[in-house]
């Protein structure tokens, strides 16, 4: 519910959102693994999400209530979006978290509804949506959250960015705990030992990504060991601990 809004505000994201460096060959994931090996001085494991097509946002929560979500924007400044993100489902609106924290996913739109959205669509003589990331992307800038309400709107948690009250040693087990508060993370989400099994991995997907329930244009592989996130620290524009894998087609 709520009034339609002029406008969006203007946010300052308190974690900056910066965008992934993309890899589009196994020789530039081997040469990511030599770089990040090579700075850290060890061997490492990689864990290799989903990249899914939709649209990144921002959750702000303080002593267990959803306070604000912004999108991206330009990775410092975004727009408010609370009120649209407030309308989907599976945002959960209250955890059992003290303190802040702030958590970071993707909003999109499933192949099945997204498919039923357009054939309502033609059956009203209606132009048809181009895509389920486009479909998504205005449902979240609609400035009256009512119609932002009725469109089929999910989300996957990919990252924790700040908990005030909670360290973790790993990526993986930082999923893990964002699971147990409620949120719905990325799924099918894979440890690997070593660049060979990311890989591996990604060549399973690459096959079988028609299969899944929503749209993927690739994967994103991660550090594990969080402690080396701040030793291999980041570019102005992407953090060096992790890329995207874009699939060519």
């Amino acid at each position: 519910g709520g009034k339609p809004l002029d406008k969006f505000e203007q946010v300052v994201h308190k974690i900056p959102m910066l965008s992934l460096s993309n890899a589009y060959s196994w020789e530039d994931l081997k040469d990511f693994d030599s770089r990040v090996r090579d700075a850290v001085g060890q061997d490492v494991e990689y864990v290799v999400e989903f990249k899914i097509d939709g649209l990144s946002v921002g959750l702000n929560y303080n002593n267990g209530i959803f306070e604000n979500g912004a999108k991206r924007g330009n990775g410092t400044v975004g727009e408010d979006i609370t009120k649209n993100l407030m309308t989907i489902k599976n945002i959960p609106l209250n955890i059992d978290e003290k303190g802040e924290l702030t958590v970071r996913g993707e909003v999109y739109i499933s192949k099945k509804d997204f498919e039923e959205i357009n054939k309502i669509q033609e059956e009203q003589d209606q132009p048809l949506y181009a895509n389920p990331r486009n479909l998504a992307a205005g449902s979240l800038r609609q400035l009256d959250p009512k119609l932002t309400a009725k469109r089929p709107l999910d989300i996957f948690i990919f990252n924790l960015e700040y908990s005030q009250n909670n360290q973790f040693k790993s990526h993986s087990e930082s999923l893990e705990f964002l699971n147990g508060l409620g949120f719905s993370v990325s799924p099918n989400y894979k440890v690997c030992k070593n660049i060979d099994e990311v890989i591996e991995h990604i060549e399973y997907w690459t096959e079988n990504r028609d299969k899944l329930a929503f749209e993927i244009d690739g994967m994103v592989i991660k550090v594990d060991n969080i402690e080396l996130w701040d030793k291999l620290g980041n570019t102005t524009k992407s953090p060096r601990w992790a890329i995207a894998f874009k699939f060519m087609m």
